[in-house]
């Protein structure tokens, strides 16, 4: 770990400092990893694909593992504070409760989560420049 390494925005076991992402990661952990994901991934996998994978290697007990890659993906791309032991640890032990942890964390960086990363995207953006009127053809 590096000194620049920011600390992650609420604990892993603040999970009741937010209700319903608590809820939505204890009843719906495939939902809320997948909202996850798509941010994590900046739009290029989506909420519903990922969701749908998570939940199926759940029914092997295997959904860990795809856990533990995003949640150092999102550590790693956020400089937040962590290790791949401790990655691997709360994927395993504390699955639902980080999950719980990344998604407040996003939030707290000003993600709507229920909107998916295009949404997210076009709302930063205040407004889209149109490009300039090319004619064609070379003039002297």
């Amino acid at each position: 770990m590096t000194e620049s390494q920011g600390a992650w925005s609420t604990g892993c076991l603040d999970c009741f400092s937010d209700i319903s992402s608590c809820c939505l990661a204890t009843w719906c952990p495939c939902v809320a990893f997948g909202r996850i994901a798509e941010i994590v991934d900046k739009g290029s996998s989506s909420c519903f694909g990922i969701g749908a994978l998570y939940l199926l290697l759940n029914f092997t007990r295997c959904g860990w593992i795809l856990h533990f890659i995003y949640r150092h993906k999102m550590r790693e791309q956020y400089n937040l504070k962590g290790s791949n032991c401790g990655d691997f640890c709360m994927s395993c032990f504390c699955e639902h409760c980080a999950i719980c942890q990344e998604y407040r964390e996003l939030q707290n960086r000003g993600f709507d989560m229920s909107i998916g990363w295009d949404e997210n995207v076009s709302r930063r953006t205040p407004g889209v420049a149109m490009a300039p009127k090319v004619e064609g053809g070379m003039k002297r």
